[in-house]
């Protein structure tokens, strides 16, 4: 018999677990090469895992929505068909596998000596010189498993500030019991519902009704939700709108938009266009495209911009990676690539990595216009709102004002204060609003 055993894939260098969200296939079933298995739910992202070879699923240790490091075993394959029909059908994980689940936060990657065991109290940390809280040993400490960021909340405990006995001092569920139980932290009640990780609760949680539903947050929601909380935190958020017309760029868009699709096979629609003037507004307002670091401010030289995508099961940000580098076309091909990928749970992690500037587009849906929250680690954020038809007064060449009939959008930057002052965000979108106005056919 041949049997291989199926693990949780490593997604990218900083993230140290997974969940699993769902399996795509059952014990018994025959499964080809690279085709999917289960799927997981990373820090990152929404992904479906490929099996490694044919074979048959013999056997599912890990269940759906149970979180595992990396490099854990969550499946057997048996590549022998004779040997697989011998063996007995079960979708139960092993009670070994089991067990091993619930203290994954403190299992060792593959092929990596097992840190020393401690049955002490996590130590509380002193102030760490020179750290900013990016290294990859700082990130995997605090990104401990969901269950033990539950706890840790309800309890009011800084995981933060302890030093666990898993991957690189994370903090382990048996860590923070016994904790707990040393009277490290004083226990306060726990509520009928959970709120999101980091939030803080004011006032009593709201309780469910009669012939009301409640459902779990994903993970993809929940992840959402504290980053949200933590980005409103962190920036000092402000807005500004301008509208933009877009009627010559509309005209543009129409005379070429035949011959651009026979030739690319790609769909041509505004924000290609968009995305190449903000390029161009970022080189001349670097600090939009810019970060900060503790009391440093980093001005990016690479302009990586995210792209919200909006999905049935949440919104993810995707991104194209130095996108000063590419044409219309390319692009184009780029947006409608990520924005595939993304609705088919086919991203990597490291495409939605490393955004400098982020552009969101809710005038999809209708929206006029609004205020989008800054993703963390960046300086801005543009959201686009519908593009419509608009009465607009004209000056002709004669100085003679007329009506006519534009095609306009409403353009909101929200910016991170501290660093950014209103001048220079609205000097910015009055980049964009010249250069979209007058967009050159020749550099269509």
């Amino acid at each position: 018999m041949a049997r291989i055993d199926v693990v949780m894939p490593q997604m990218g260098e900083s993230i140290a677990e997974g969940t699993l969200s769902r399996w795509l296939k059952k014990v018994g079933d025959s499964v080809k090469r690279d085709e999917p298995i289960f799927e997981i739910s990373t820090d990152k992202v929404d992904a479906e895992i490929p099996a490694a070879s044919n074979g048959v699923l013999i056997e599912i240790l890990v269940k759906e929505g149970q979180t595992v490091a990396v490099q854990t075993v969550v499946a057997r394959l048996e590549t022998d068909a004779a040997a697989a029909a011998a063996i007995p059908a079960t979708a139960a994980p092993a009670p070994a596998a089991a067990a091993a689940v619930n203290t994954v936060s403190s299992a060792p990657a593959a092929g990596n000596p097992p840190p020393a065991a401690s049955s002490a109290q996590p130590a509380i940390r002193g102030p760490q010189s020179g750290g900013n809280g990016n290294s990859l040993e700082e990130r995997l400490r605090t990104k401990s498993s969901p269950l033990v960021r539950r706890m840790a909340a309800e309890h009011n405990v800084d995981i933060s500030g302890l030093q666990g006995s898993g991957i690189a001092g994370r903090v382990t569920k048996k860590d923070l019991a016994a904790y707990l139980e040393s009277g490290g932290a004083k226990a306060v009640p726990r509520p009928s519902m959970h709120a999101p990780t980091g939030v803080e609760s004011h006032g009593p949680m709201p309780e469910p009704w009669r012939g009301d539903s409640v459902e779990p947050m994903s993970k993809m929601r929940r992840l959402t939700s504290e980053h949200m909380i933590a980005s409103r935190r962190e920036h000092a958020h402000v807005t500004s709108f301008f509208e933009i017309d877009l009627t010559r760029v509309a005209r543009i868009r129409h005379k070429m938009r035949g011959d651009f699709e026979k030739q690319t096979g790609q769909k041509l629609t505004y924000l290609p266009f968009i995305l190449k003037v903000v390029v161009d507004a970022l080189k001349a307002f670097p600090v939009l495209n810019s970060a900060i670091a503790g009391d440093n401010i980093i001005y990016r030289k690479r302009y990586n911009l995210g792209i919200a995508v909006a999905l049935d099961w949440g919104l993810i940000v995707p991104v194209i990676k130095n996108a000063e580098d590419l044409s219309l076309s390319g692009l184009t091909k780029a947006l409608n690539d990520l924005a595939d990928r993304a609705r088919n749970k086919k991203l990597k992690p490291e495409e939605v990595q490393e955004a400098t500037f982020t552009i969101t587009n809710p005038g999809v849906f209708g929206s006029l216009m609004g205020t989008p929250i800054i993703p963390m680690g960046t300086s801005a954020i543009l959201g686009l709102g519908a593009i419509e038809k608009r009465p607009k007064v004209i000056t002709g060449p004669d100085g003679e004002d007329t009506i006519a009939i534009r095609t306009c959008a409403y353009f909101s930057l929200s910016f991170d204060h501290r660093i950014v002052d209103g001048a220079d965000a609205d000097k910015f979108l009055g980049f964009i609003k010249k250069h979209l106005e007058n967009y050159p056919e020749a550099g269509a």
